[in-house]
């Protein structure tokens, strides 16, 4: 192969990409351009999530993105797993629906990679917290982890600690016989 083929196979692979696709951040941007295209990124997979957009909520994720829920079986690798359930769920047109509250966004010294803890809030369940990483590719930010979990305030430990206690052990196998809850 020539290098005249190489290039002409890179450029046509690079220029595949939708342009709406393709990471459009500057690489010299202000730390603050980037932490606002990393909150975009996160506040659209929310707001996908709300509106039922299967495809643009899984396609805020890496191929290989993973979502924790709130149970302990609920460790969802995105292929093939999240994306079969979100299926389900979505086909309707309605999904799930978390308001941010607040965020606090970091980034790697090399600027590739950015995690995120934020507070939110569902209407019928309340406050949680949400964690998470991204990456940054050639098509931009993408969420490579995201968890979501029970904000419990200290005083009622006892309480939670009881209840988790005397539950049976979580399964996957035993969860498919559940009622779907809203993550």
């Amino acid at each position: 192969m020539t290098l005249r083929t190489c290039l002409l196979i890179c450029v046509t692979a690079l220029t595949a990409v939708p342009s709406a696709a393709r990471d459009t951040t500057p690489t010299d941007a202000s730390p603050a351009t980037v932490e606002r295209t990393v909150d975009s990124v996160i506040d659209g997979f929310h707001a996908a999530a709300a509106a039922g957009d299967k495809d643009r909520y899984l396609g805020a994720m890496t191929e290989s993105g993973v979502f924790l829920g709130t149970d302990e079986w609920e460790r969802w690798p995105r292929q093939p797993d999240f994306e079969a359930y979100v299926g389900e769920r979505f086909k309707e047109g309605g999904g799930w629906s978390y308001t941010p509250e607040e965020r606090t966004v970091a980034f790697s010294a090399n600027g590739r990679v950015a995690w995120f803890d934020e507070v939110v809030v569902h209407e019928r369940y309340g406050r949680f917290r949400g964690t998470g990483v991204l990456t940054r590719g050639v098509n931009g930010w993408k969420i490579a982890h995201y968890a979501l979990s029970f904000l419990v305030p200290n005083e009622h430990w006892d309480q939670v600690t009881e209840l988790i206690q005397t539950a049976p052990p979580a399964t996957a196998a035993a969860s498919a016989k559940a009622p779907v809850v809203e993550p």
